[in-house]
């Protein structure tokens, strides 16, 4: 509480993702343009599962709360970069900026364990096809998706903690151009060199562990499909490559950022971009456009609403 009284700060101030106002221009028509296009094909994901009854499978019942999340998590940040991206003051009330760190974290890490949830779906499916209804039947899945919004929550909660605790008295400018721990625990009037290895020991911890058991499961994959037929071996391999893909896209920039708090790089921004803004858009083609499954669905959906 002590340190909560010693709080001055009200408001912070981005320095935004590049300091040149052309740039910044074509910045804003680049994010607007990925946006729509994120929130329109993670919608049109969701509805095309909710009203394809042969969909409703595990995979694509995670697949819909990973287009869920997606939309969440890009709205996030990229609404708050667009506004600091089209006007020249670029700031945030304090409550606000604590608002934003909590629902990053939050969709961020709800999304990690949803994709290592993904992970063992896809393992399940392949490796022990016969055990798969029983393993991975739809109360089970209710019961995962549940308990990654729990973990996502107290993840969420901790970093919030782990922010808000420290003092906020002196500058207020921060090097990024959305509210994150890192960036924003450096602005304390305090050693922060504490808060930074718990920061690593919760998220970097969080973000390695699920990587390398992403890579575990796609290895045992990879390894189980020496005996599938040469049909069975090229569909686990696209779902798998596609998977693989996300992945990495995603995990990458988290693990650079989360394992180094206290250190500053002048591309942590840039990477920031491909969690945030790349990742949640890239979702959306990669598992329809590889899905012929998704894509008949889609054409059924557009011709039953042409017939009616």
């Amino acid at each position: 509480m002590d340190a909560l009284k010693q709080t001055r700060v009200t408001q912070f101030v981005f320095l935004g993702l590049i300091d040149n106002w052309v740039l910044e221009i074509l910045f804003f028509m680049a994010f607007s343009a990925m946006y729509v296009l994120t929130l329109w094909g993670n919608i049109l994901i969701m509805v095309t599962i909710v009203f394809t009854p042969r969909l409703s499978t595990p995979m694509y019942f995670f697949l819909s709360n990973l287009s869920f999340i997606d939309i969440c998590h890009s709205s996030v940040t990229v609404l708050k970069t667009l506004e600091g991206l089209l006007f020249d003051r670029k700031t945030i009330s304090f409550d606000n900026c604590i608002a934003q760190l909590f629902f990053l974290h939050l969709f961020a890490c709800a999304e990690i364990f949803l994709l290592t949830i993904m992970a063992y779906d896809r393992y399940v499916a392949i490796c022990a096809p016969l055990h798969y209804p029983n393993v991975m039947n739809m109360r089970v899945c209710v019961q995962l998706v549940f308990a990654l919004w729990l973990a996502g929550t107290v993840h969420s909660l901790v970093q919030t903690f782990l922010t808000i605790r420290l003092p906020y008295c002196g500058p207020n400018v921060i090097d990024s151009y959305f509210c994150d721990v890192p960036p924003v625990i450096k602005l304390a009037c305090t050693d922060t060199c504490l808060t930074g290895m718990l920061i690593v020991s919760n998220s970097g911890t969080i973000s390695l562990s699920c990587f390398l058991a992403l890579v575990a499961s796609y290895t045992i994959i990879l390894v189980s499909l020496r005996k599938q037929s040469a049909e069975g071996r090229r569909k686990a391999l696209s779902t798998c490559l596609a998977h693989f893909v996300v992945v990495a896209l995603f995990f990458g920039p988290c693990i650079f950022i989360y394992t180094q708090p206290d250190t500053s790089f002048s591309t942590d921004k840039l990477v920031s971009v491909f969690y945030t803004v790349v990742t949640p858009l890239l979702n959306p083609f990669i598992y329809t456009l590889r899905n012929e499954e998704v894509k008949s669905a889609m054409k059924h959906l557009r011709q039953r609403r042409v017939f009616s």
